[in-house]
């Protein structure tokens, strides 16, 4: 038994979680943590720029390697700003654990220096979160957030710290395991409903299925594929789960959704039985409730009871760790015939009659042929970071990701600033090379975090897309709002080359494709962050694009 004060134990617990990388920001009620912080050699402490930045970087990090990723800020200003990055990884299910410091408890409710009710503020954007009271129980604590993070259905768990805990001494028994009589994940499925699953599947005449990002968060990849290999089912997938299907892959319809492809919104309205793996039916994909699915009935995957019949009614529930359920399907599925050829020839006169496509030109650089074309030039290893708007869903309708894990964006909250900082932390995840595509808009939000790159000499490549406008919200205003531009023009903008030079990176402004192409060449053999400003047509749009209200068999394709 160690006696340890509360900043040891952190350390100490994070050694014991095996965490090797924390990206943060110091303050005053958080000094004896990063006091700390600089006498241990367990973890690195990456400095970011903003407290934002530090909690996306965290997201980042914890999306690129399927870890849980940490942040430390302080009290006050210092976690208000950590807050839109609690809420973006509570959106999209990601496992991170933030420590905030927070004063010491006999200010607590005294409106005191920085004070600020921290677990009143994150209780709604965290999966968990927990004031610290005294040193006996922090061990304890400690243990139940990383616990909470990484199980069940997974995401942001919020320690607050006041700072005189941090200083007290006691008794650091880190426990080997956690028991909590009011949280037990249910990880496997319930073997009767896997079998009427099954049965469900081997009589219908047109599944398909219907795959969300707790695909990725299970690690269930490789079973989805061979049991989309084995039954020759087609498959929709969400923006959070593109990697879970090859690209490729001849069962991939792509993208659903409000910007998915027409073929998976037609196979998805057209379909008799729904089966979603790991999604949650958001509105960006059902659209118009009463005309999502009609003749469907729905086999729904999920670890989170509170997420089966919450927007559709499931005639199949399963509650279980995804991965766990499709081992047990791939066991127990038994189609011998290729039953489903005929729904897959209807499916293929979607696919031919509007194809994902775009007008290219020599006189202007499309956005569709830049991500076409940063993916030939970087390689499918290469991790994509976005921003959120028009690049977003370029990236995700024309960028083809083959593996799981390769792209990181902000999905359920959809938040500008994302970009840069989720790059920050995939630097540190993995050797792959690393690029983030923005707007001109959201890049400003944290270029701050160019200056964090630099000063670790981490190399990320920024990809903006620049039309001069918050494109996405333009895009709305040109088709709703009868070209009223209100506040969405963004034709003064600075120079983006001279401002990654003033942080000491690499610029690159770019016209035509030569340039685009001899400019990321160029990034791939640097050593350090770049920019790489692309011009691009101000008035391309994001098609197809399913109106808002409307069912997502109703699109707008030109």
């Amino acid at each position: 038994m160690k006696r340890l004060n509360g900043s040891q134990m952190i350390s100490e617990a994070l050694k014991h979680e095996g965490v090797e990388f924390v990206f943060g920001y110091p303050g005053g009620a958080a000094l004896n943590i990063y006091d700390e912080t600089y006498k241990q050699n367990y973890f690195t402490h990456i400095l970011t720029r903003h407290e934002q930045a530090a909690v996306h970087a965290a997201d980042g990090y914890a999306r690129a390697s399927g870890k849980v990723g940490v942040a430390f800020v302080t009290s006050g200003p210092g976690f208000t700003n950590a807050v839109t990055g609690l809420a973006t990884a509570y959106a999209d299910s990601i496992p991170l654990v933030l420590i905030s410091g927070q004063v010491a408890l006999p200010l607590i409710g005294t409106d005191a220096f920085q004070e600020i009710d921290a677990v009143g503020i994150s209780r709604p954007c965290v999966k968990h979160n927990f004031l610290v009271k005294t040193i006996d129980e922090l061990p304890r604590i400690l243990k139940e957030a990383f616990y909470i993070a990484r199980s069940g259905r997974p995401g942001p768990v919020h320690v607050d710290v006041p700072k005189d805990v941090t200083a007290a001494i006691g008794d650091f028994v880190y426990p080997d395991e956690i028991k909590m009589q009011t949280y037990k994940p249910n990880t496997k499925g319930h073997p009767n409903q896997i079998k009427k699953a099954c049965e469900a599947i081997s009589k219908s005449k047109k599944p398909i299925l219907y795959l969300g990002g707790g695909a990725i968060n299970s690690n269930a990849s490789d079973e989805i594929r061979k049991f989309a290999a084995t039954t020759k089912i087609p498959a929709v997938l969400t923006l959070m789960a593109l990697g879970v299907l090859r690209s490729d892959d001849e069962l991939n319809l792509g993208m659903v959704g409000m910007h998915g492809s027409y073929a998976a919104n037609m196979a998805l309205s057209e379909s008799d039985l729904i089966i979603c793996l790991g999604a949650r039916f958001d509105d960006r994909v059902t659209g118009k409730l009463s005309e999502f699915g009609k003749n469907a009935k729905v086999i729904h995957v999920d670890i989170d009871p509170s997420s089966i019949g919450k927007i559709v009614n499931a005639e199949y529930p399963i509650v279980g760790d995804l991965k766990n359920v499709m081992i047990e399907l791939n066991d127990k599925i038994d189609i011998k015939d290729d039953i489903f050829k005929p729904w897959r020839d209807q499916i293929e006169i979607y696919k031919k009659l509007h194809p994902l496509g775009y007008k290219d030109s020599d006189e202007v650089l499309k956005p569709q042929w830049v991500v076409q074309n940063i993916a030939k030039i970087a390689g499918e290893d290469a991790i994509i970071a976005t921003d959120v708007g028009q690049h977003q869903m370029w990236v995700a309708q024309f960028y083809p990701f083959n593996e799981p894990r390769r792209l990181l964006t902000s999905g359920g909250l959809g938040t500008m600033g994302y970009g840069l900082p989720s790059a920050v932390g995939a630097a540190w995840a993995s050797d792959k090379p690393v690029i983030a595509v923005s707007g001109d808009g959201g890049f400003l939000m944290n270029i701050q975090e160019l200056m964090t790159l630099v000063a670790n000499k981490k190399r990320v490549i920024n990809i903006i897309l620049n039309n001069n406008f918050l494109g996405m919200v333009r895009q709305w205003q040109t088709f709703f709002y009868e070209e009223r531009y209100s506040n969405t023009d963004l034709s003064i903008q600075p120079n983006f080359v001279k401002i990654c030079e003033g942080f000491g990176g690499v610029g690159f402004s770019v016209k035509t494709k030569d340039e685009f192409k001899t400019a990321l060449k160029k990034a791939l053999e640097l050593d350090t962050v770049s920019v790489i400003e692309v011009k691009i047509d101000r008035f391309e749009n994001v098609l197809p694009m399913v109106p808002a209200g409307a069912a997502i068999y109703n699109m707008i394709l030109e």
